[in-house]
């Protein structure tokens, strides 16, 4: 579909109309109120129409060994399981069930699309139910990520895992569903183990302010004995052997381009730290639903910052990063804090999107 598109442009396209739609946003939240019968016009419009084309932009891209990382191996094991290749047992057996199901009725790009659909709808899903007619602010914080591409088109297992896990939380009144989404995010990776374990922890103890401390104490701890809890984890066999690969294999593609503490990646990680801090202890926030999303995002995140220097880490940064756009955004739509609120909401949205620009365009080129 998108044919015409230079594959090594794909992206940049891509990035280029976000910076488009994020100045616009930006100039809306400063000429009109929130609640303006344009601007929710506009944002209800723009909202669908991005909806519909990066679900369709991404899904229908081209299969290329050279863009778009595993997309390839992805698309290997999917024509494996077309031509009549056995279900793998070992490892994500509901990925391996969904891939072997749907390559006896779809096309690869079908196949792609399909996963595309599971991994942003929820997006706009968990926006919706949260925000009701103010969604478009969170969707778009979600696709102006810094992992958001990456996790669509190269590590697009645990992308779609991690949706999967957005989309429960979506029944936090009908706890059989919500089970059912998280059952199916272990089944798809892992991994999800992390991030749905610390929103179990949640119902037992909910008060952020310990899990603060918490965050603050991993940074010395992985600094002083990072290489302790990198052979701690491993040797517990983090959900199975190849979760303990990530963290004690050598230095790979899809890797980090550099090892070592990462404080550029902490500083990024912050940003939802600080908002929960400011928001939570500093302008006495209280909201039940948020505290659990943000206690979440802390433990996930503390844990990454445990296993930093590890040559995969960026595997279990991705368990924290993925929500950090709802921790972020989410008192903003829900409680008035400023006195021009919808402009700090446009603020917000694009200082948060220049990371991810200045890391495309300073800091990978």
């Amino acid at each position: 579909m998108f044919s015409f598109v230079p594959l090594e442009s794909y992206y940049p396209l891509y990035i280029n109309l976000c910076l488009f739609l994020v100045i616009f946003t930006l100039l809306h939240t400063w000429v009109l109120e929130i609640d303006n019968r344009v601007n929710l016009t506009f944002v209800n419009l723009a909202g669908v129409s991005l909806l519909t084309f990066i679900i369709l932009y991404i899904g229908q891209r081209e299969i290329s060994g050279i863009y778009f990382g595993d997309t390839i191996n992805y698309a290997r094991g999917y024509q494996n399981y077309a031509i009549g290749a056995p279900l793998e047992k070992d490892g994500d057996l509901g990925w391996h069930i969904f891939m072997k199901f749907m390559s006896s009725y779809a096309t690869i790009s079908t196949f792609f699309t399909v996963v595309a659909f599971i991994y942003i709808f929820p997006l706009y899903k968990l926006s919706s139910t949260y925000f009701g007619k103010y969604w478009y602010y969170s969707f778009i914080m979600f696709l102006v990520s810094f992992s958001f591409w990456t996790y669509g088109v190269n590590g697009i297992r645990n992308g779609a895992a991690c949706s999967l896990f957005l989309w429960g939380l979506c029944y936090e009144r009908k706890k059989v569903v919500m089970a059912l989404f998280f059952f199916l995010a272990v089944s798809f990776h892992k991994t999800l183990l992390l991030p749905v374990s610390a929103y179990l922890i949640t119902y037992i103890y909910n008060n952020p302010k310990f899990f603060f401390y918490g965050w603050l104490f991993c940074i010395p701890l992985s600094l002083v004995a990072g290489g302790l809890w990198i052979s701690l984890f491993t040797s517990l066999g983090f959900g199975d052997d190849r979760l303990s690969g990530y963290l004690s294999s050598s230095s790979a593609d899809g890797t980090f381009s550099s090892t070592g503490f990462r404080w550029d990646f902490l500083f990024h990680s912050a940003f939802a730290v600080f908002a929960g801090w400011y928001f939570v202890l500093k302008r006495k926030f209280e909201d039940t639903t948020y505290n659990r999303l943000l206690i979440t995002y802390l433990i996930c995140n503390g844990f990454w910052i445990l296993v930093i220097k590890a040559n995969f880490s960026n595997r279990f940064a991705y368990l924290s990063w993925f929500m950090m756009a709802i921790v972020i955004i989410y008192p903003l739509l829900k409680q008035k804090f400023f006195k021009d609120q919808h402009l700090m909401i446009g603020k917000v949205l694009a200082i948060y999107f220049l990371f991810t620009y200045l890391m495309f365009y300073l800091y990978y080129n």
